[in-house]
């Protein structure tokens, strides 16, 4: 075989191996996941659970279930039969607004410990909460999950005067010093986060809170309902909780009922 049939077989396999992501990539976006449920069914749908594509769920009366996927979010509501199948028209708003929740937490680290490409929240006076899901919030314990440790941030509410907290894990403690005005700082470089561990955050006029970290392998930043089912599988609950107020804020405007004979049947 000459080179240049040895670059073309190369450039075909190539080419099916990409279609075969491709396909796959597909499929995966075409499932959804549940947000939340309410009413008669709700133990059937909980929080969580993996819907196929072109699955179809049957809802009773009083039934309320939000799911998510790749086209964003849906309120569904009962009595009928509904099929997942994609074709409902939706607010790509709340979608863009959980795509940034996801994407836009890990922002590069200078050599000066700033953080950057935090998102424009984190420049707002006026922002009263993280501007993505991976920065841990310093006013609540639980459990944390980590995309990416090399990159983690904490966000505290009150941005105004410079202060300094501290870190405690089993390898030792280390404080963490706010600027005046910075809502944001990033873990400090010499308390490695290790996953499952247990650590204290101590703040100035607040009682300690325990963290637990959970760091995730390969988080996508392009599936929000992958990285839904990270979180609550890790029992990330502020976190998954974050998501869920993002999607649901529009989808809920949405909402489609009983009426809709498109989706719906009695």
């Amino acid at each position: 075989m000459s080179l240049v049939e040895r670059k073309l077989t190369r450039g075909l396999l190539g080419a099916v191996a990409a279609l075969s992501v491709l396909g796959t990539a597909s499929v995966a976006a075409a499932q959804s996941v549940v947000l939340r449920a309410t009413g008669p069914s709700s133990k059937t749908y909980p929080a969580g659970k993996k819907l196929a594509a072109n699955s179809e769920i049957v809802l009773k009366s009083g039934d309320v279930v939000t799911v998510l996927d790749k086209a964003g979010t849906r309120v569904l509501r009962g009595p009928g039969k509904i099929k997942l199948d994609g074709a409902v028209v939706r607010d790509r708003t709340g979608s863009q607004r959980v795509a940034d929740l996801v994407s836009g937490g890990t922002g590069a680290r200078a050599r000066t410990g700033a953080v950057r490409g935090a998102g424009s929240g984190a420049a707002s006076a006026t922002h009263t909460g993280p501007t993505n899901i991976w920065q841990i919030d310093s006013t609540k314990g639980g459990t944390w999950c980590v995309a990416d440790p090399a990159r983690l941030v904490f966000w505290r509410p009150d941005r105004v005067e410079a202060v300094t907290g501290k870190v405690t894990g089993q390898a030792g403690s280390s404080d963490i010093a706010w600027k005046r005005g910075s809502a944001l700082k990033l873990w400090p470089q010499d308390l490695a986060v290790v996953d499952n561990a247990t650590y204290t955050l101590e703040m100035p006029g607040e009682a300690p809170v325990t963290i637990i970290t959970r760091v995730l392998p390969q988080v996508p930043t392009d599936d929000a309902t992958a990285v839904f089912s990270m979180l609550n599988d890790a029992g990330c609950e502020a976190q998954r909780d974050l998501l869920v107020e993002a999607a649901y804020a529009d989808a809920e405007a949405m909402a489609e009922t009983p009426e809709d004979e498109s989706d719906s049947e009695d």
